[in-house]
């Protein structure tokens, strides 16, 4: 398994607004190929996480133009641009 994992800083006042456009685009974000796990953390100043599992590199590294894509939806509550890392999985535990 493999992890995407992306900081990125919000505006805050357009935290609400940025949170609904994300909930409306779950479902294209669920469906896209080798989707495991989409988890996004944020804290109040806008500042946040997208820590996302897909089966490989290779289908995360494939589906980087749908990503690209998305985060374009998001262009004008960005203070500055996403900045994806990429790490291979090792633990991936549930209690």
């Amino acid at each position: 398994m493999f992890a995407r994992i992306t900081k990125y800083k919000m505006k805050a006042e357009s935290l609400p607004a940025a949170m609904a456009l994300l909930e409306q685009l779950k479902p294209q974000i669920l469906k896209m190929p080798g989707v495991v796990r989409f988890i996004n953390v944020h804290d109040d100043t806008g500042a946040g996480y997208v820590v996302s599992l897909v089966d490989s590199q290779a289908t995360s590294d494939a589906n980087q133009e749908m990503v690209k894509a998305m985060w374009a939806n998001f262009a004008d509550f960005l203070e500055e641009p996403p900045t994806p890392m990429g790490f291979d999985v090792a633990a991936d535990w549930t209690a």
